[in-house]
């Protein structure tokens, strides 16, 4: 396991902390808008609160919360840990509509890419996200991730529901011109 793969990290418009119990207020609040929830696997914020410090006291998951103005405004994690591949996926990640092109999410996925692989040495970090979730999918596209096709029937999330999954992707030889085009874009936002 990677010993410092929750640490803090901070930028200009956010800061990343691992999850802790004194975070679950603000999560709350920042949870209350139900478009936050329409492509999660699921739509209480209580059993992702629960399955999140049940991974992370397992060490399958490295939560982050995201702050902003002093606030925590959301979420997200490093997942699907396999360092003996040098891999991981970033995901469970979700903003306060608050936040939403304000370039939060830019910059924490900056953050957790460089942490990625600049620190922890990952060859390959992973996106998945809910076929049908636009929004996510342009995002990740804008990063730019390589798309890497639909797993279909891929999960049941919501109760049941089947979900597809768009993968993503960024490997270490992409890096260096993914990590110039983000800081491209948060200049702009600065």
């Amino acid at each position: 396991m990677w010993e410092r793969i929750a640490e803090r990290l901070a930028g200009d418009l956010v800061e990343l902390e691992p999850i802790e119990e004194r975070h679950a207020e603000g999560l709350r609040g920042a949870a209350a808008d139900e478009r936050i929830w329409r492509f999660m696997v699921t739509t209480d914020v209580e059993v992702w609160l629960a399955h999140a410090f049940a991974e992370q006291q397992s060490g399958a998951r490295a939560p982050f919360v995201v702050i902003r103005e002093g606030a925590v405004v959301g979420s997200t994690s490093y997942m699907s840990l396999a360092p003996e591949h040098l891999r991981l996926e970033i995901g469970n990640t979700w903003m306060h509509p608050s936040t939403w092109g304000t370039g939060a999410n830019v910059e924490a996925k900056y953050l957790l890419l460089r942490h990625a692989f600049e620190t922890l040495g990952c060859r390959r970090v992973e996106f998945k996200t809910d076929a049908g979730n636009e929004r996510a999918r342009a995002a990740l596209a804008a990063l730019p991730a390589a798309f890497e096709g639909i797993h279909r029937k891929h999960m049941l999330v919501r109760g049941g529901e089947r979900r597809d999954s768009a993968w993503y992707a960024v490997i270490d030889d992409d890096w260096p011109d993914v990590k110039a085009a983000l800081e491209r874009r948060l200049q702009a936002k600065g």
